[in-house]
């Protein structure tokens, strides 16, 4: 935070690079007052907390958006801030911190999507108007759920198989054994998705892996890094686990991801 408030917030993507200046650069909630659109970027096991945090920021207006790697973090936000609108929504883009204050953008998507199951009010369209004059390149979805989860059945599977292979996405590319289990998370996760009536593209396990031979080579997933890099926290749980639980849930069984899970806690 400091180093945003000294000098601003440097973005690099490849070759180019730019300062984005905030108006304000703050984590105290009470100097930020009361928001009319708040959206959340944190890792999941620090969604409860952050909720906490902004309690502050939020009246009975305000509308909160959360694109975390998850795909019940809507249901959670609606569980402790009952009152408020909560839109579901997710974001494809591969970047990291490099150091404080300077954001790397690796990879080549940077798309957001936001909404709700029906259709948006006027509201929301206007803060669809807001991003795009802001530059990012978003969509507001009248059947969002199908949106989120078609993410996940992406990146759930990227996650667990990156971190259990401890290899980058190039490198599960180019060896069919490892792809073929890519290829298994990808099924387990869609038939828990279909369980749930969530509406799937008839082509998703395909257009899944069509995304990941797209991505660069070196890139590999968040929960791989900060396993790699032992954090005390990870979202394993949000990310492999949530397959786990929710397959019990429904009597299914998702022997790939159980396996993997099971290697990954040790």
């Amino acid at each position: 935070m400091q180093a945003i408030k000294d000098k601003s917030l440097k973005i690099i993507k490849g070759r180019f690079e730019f300062i984005a200046t905030p108006h304000l650069a703050s984590d105290d909630p009470n100097e930020i007052g009361i928001a009319n659109f708040i959206i959340i970027c944190t890792k999941t096991y620090d969604l409860n907390s952050i909720i906490d945090q902004l309690k502050p920021c939020i009246d009975k207006n305000t509308i909160i958006l959360p694109l975390l790697n998850g795909v019940d973090a809507c249901e959670k936000i609606k569980t402790l801030l009952p009152l408020n609108t909560v839109l579901n929504g997710c974001v494809y883009i591969v970047s990291r911190l490099k150091e404080a204050g300077v954001i790397e953008n690796s990879g080549n998507i940077e798309t957001l999507y936001f909404g709700v199951d029906g259709t948006p009010g006027q509201e929301l369209l206007a803060y669809e108007t807001l991003f795009k004059q802001a530059g990012i390149e978003a969509t507001l979805s009248q059947n969002i759920s199908s949106v989120v989860w078609e993410k996940f059945i992406f990146i759930s599977p990227t996650a667990t198989a990156t971190s259990y292979f401890n290899n980058c996405i190039g490198e599960i590319v180019a060896d069919e054994q490892k792809l073929n289990i890519f290829k298994l998370l990808v099924e387990e996760v869609k038939q828990i998705a279909l369980k749930k009536n969530i509406a799937l593209s008839t082509d998703i396990s395909e257009k899944t892996l069509t995304k990941l031979k797209k991505l660069p080579f070196e890139t590999t997933s968040s929960l791989h890094s900060d396993i790699k890099s032992n954090k005390s926290q990870t979202e394993l749980e949000a990310l492999t686990g949530y397959v786990i639980s929710e397959a019990l849930k429904n009597s299914m069984s998702c022997p790939t991801y159980e396996m993997i899970y099971k290697d990954l806690l040790k």
